[in-house]
Order: structure tokens, then sequence, then C-alpha cells
């Protein structure tokens, strides 16, 4: 029996497609011949014997992520959902257990996220599983390392990546966490309308001090401005009296003239003789002359008593002699 040349290149062609083949990066093959296994095959181009040898399966090396939502009850009788991930990868020197030890790893890994889950957040109350949900994370990667590593799996991290309570508690967290807030403003708004009464009060009081100690300092150049007039005067025979009742007089007039002056002035009645300021300076200086003359008599009077009761004494001395 011969065969034809095409036959040949066809079964050449077939040997080869059934001894070679690929293996992909990241990832391991399981051989088995005759139905016992073989070897481990990594990345790269693999022989094996045709008929013979069986790629059996094909395993990933790389980091895969499994995601599980658990729903339990807090210690506070809170329904709550946790969304678990966790991030896990076959150990390349375990290969051979990730294959033929455990068929559906991830079914595996879920059910010890359940049994850790619904055993840590039953002994915590609401608020605490929020604080320490880090705490719940290293629990189940503790807890999945110890049971997966048998099989070939590493833990490489676990999160803890959504918490979510009942609807009814959201809302009741929302209401808490507003009034919170409102209260929070009032305390700022309060402290603010306190801080700005003070200052206007320091603002006022400083004004005030401001305000005297410039009404003071007026008076006191008022009175040098005085006490200088009277002295010009003195110095061209004008006694103080008559200094002093003409710088009244002038500081009148000064006056009268500065509220005419003024446009939201009012009505002021004045003598409408044209003799009324020389009669008013007239009876201002009558009235100083006659209050130093009753002073006069007055002092002249007392030492006048004063002289009777020494000379009565004199007397009554003498007689008693």
């Amino acid at each position: 029996m011969y065969f034809t040349l095409p036959a040949i290149v066809s079964l050449f062609l077939i040997f080869l497609l059934f001894t070679f083949f690929i293996v992909k990066q990241q990832s391991a093959a399981i051989i088995e011949r005759f139905g016992r296994f073989q070897s481990i095959r990594q990345s790269g181009l693999q022989i094996k014997i045709p008929l013979i040898d069986r790629v059996a399966g094909r395993l990933s090396l790389k980091i895969q992520q499994l995601d599980v939502i658990v729903e339990t009850k807090t210690l506070d009788d809170v329904f709550v959902r946790l969304k678990i991930s966790v991030q896990y990868k076959v150990v390349k020197d375990k290969v051979y257990e990730a294959f033929y030890k455990l068929d559906y790893p991830h079914e595996q890994i879920t059910s010890y996220v359940f049994d850790v889950v619904r055993a840590e957040v039953p002994k915590m109350k609401l608020d605490d599983v929020f604080v320490k949900k880090d705490d719940i994370a290293i629990a189940v990667k503790t807890e999945l390392n110890e049971a997966m590593m048998d099989y070939g799996y590493d833990i490489i991290k676990t999160l803890v990546t959504d918490i979510d309570p009942d609807g009814q508690v959201k809302e009741a967290m929302n209401r808490i966490n507003a009034s919170e807030r409102e209260k929070i403003a009032a305390q700022f708004e309060g402290d603010a309308a306190r801080i700005l009464i003070v200052e206007k009060a320091k603002a006022e009081a400083e004004s005030k001090r401001l305000q005297g100690q410039g009404i003071a300092d007026q008076r006191r150049e008022i009175a040098r401005g005085l006490e200088d007039s009277v002295k010009v005067l003195n110095n061209v025979d004008i006694n103080s009296q008559e200094a002093s009742a003409l710088i009244v007089v002038t500081q009148h007039y000064d006056t009268l003239q500065s509220v005419g002056g003024a446009s939201n002035s009012n009505l002021i009645l004045m003598p409408n003789s044209p003799q009324a300021g020389s009669e008013m300076l007239n009876n201002m200086v009558a009235s100083f002359t006659a209050s130093n003359q009753i002073g006069e008599e007055m002092k002249k009077a007392k030492k006048a008593k004063d002289n009777n009761k020494g000379l009565n004494e004199t007397t009554d001395s003498a007689s008693d002699n």
C-alpha cells in the first residue's frame, strides 16, 4: 500500500498539531498521561506525545477579584449589607493543589467570607461597623489565608468596599447628621454675633474716650485763650473784672454769629435797640463793680466787729483787776 505525498504531509501536520501547544504568559497547563497527572507546563511553546498526553486544564496565575455581598444584623438589631472584595491568586508552586484539590474556588471563598462576616458583625453596633471595617477585612483575610493556602490559593487583600444599612436606618442617620450640622452652624452664628457685639462695644467705648479727651483738650485751650486775653487787657489798664465782662460779651456775640450761620438754627429773639450791646456791657460792668463794693463793705464790717470784740475783752480784763 503506497501513501501519496499529500497524505504524508497531512499526517505530518496532524502530528505537529497534536504534539506542540502554547501556554500563555501568567498561566500554567496541567498535562495528564493516560488519565494520570504527568507534569505542569509554564508559559511558552511546549511538547506532548500525541494520543498519549493531553492538556487536562489551564490555570491563570494572575490576581483575581471576587465580590461577595453579605447581609447580616448588628448588635443593635440593624440589618446591614456588606460588600467584601477578595483579591487572590494561584500560588505558582501549588498549581497541582489548586487544580486537583478544589473544583470551585469562588464558592469556597464565598462560604468563608459569609462565615467570618456573620461571626464578627453581630458583635458590633452599627457605628462600630463603619469605624472598624478594616478589622472586619483583616479577620476575613486571616481566615481565608488559613483555609485556602492548603488548596494552593494566596489571599492578597480583603476590603470592605460598601456598608449599606436598612433604608429606614439611613433616613434616620441622615436626619441626625442634618440636625448636627444645623446645631454647629447655629453655634458658629452665635459666636460671630457675640464677637460682633463685643467689638462694637469696644469701638463705642474707644469713641467716647476719644470724644471726652477731645472735649477736655478743647476746654484747656479755651481756658488758656481766656487767660491770655485777660493778660492782654490788663496790659492796657483794664482790670480783671472789666476784662472778664468784655470777654463774656465777645463770646456771646461769637455764639450768636455761629448759631445764625448754621443752616438748621432756630429763631433767636434779641433786643432791637442799637445800644443793646453797650447797655449789656455797662450792666455787666456795673454788676461786677457793685459786687466788689459789697465785698469791700463786708470786709470792713467784719474788721470793725473784730476790733470791737478785742476792745471789749480788754475792758473786761481791766475791770477784773
